[in-house]
């Protein structure tokens, strides 16, 4: 096993666990910037205001994406299964 093929298997899984978090990081971000710009309109300053919708946007995420996510990790799998030997050899 290189130095170079350990480096381009982490940089795979790397790449992956981004691809992975984007939905629901996105849906996060999209929902507390929103919540953020209305609290600034009204002024009002409770913190726990945002997590009840961020909770359900990231669920209804999780749930939209969820396929799509199943499918992406278990390419990777497969794949890094498949590439053992040719890593190891």
């Amino acid at each position: 096993m290189t130095p170079e093929s350990v480096i381009d298997v982490g940089y795979q899984a790397i790449y992956v666990t981004m691809k992975l978090a984007a939905p629901l990081l996105l849906a996060a971000l999209g929902i507390g910037l929103s919540i953020g710009i209305f609290q600034a309109a009204t002024q009002i300053q409770e913190m726990t205001l945002s997590f009840i919708p961020k909770l359900i946007a990231m669920a209804i995420a999780g749930m939209t994406a969820g396929p799509w996510m199943l499918n992406t990790l278990l390419s990777f799998t497969l794949n890094l299964y498949a590439s053992i030997p040719e890593i190891t050899g």
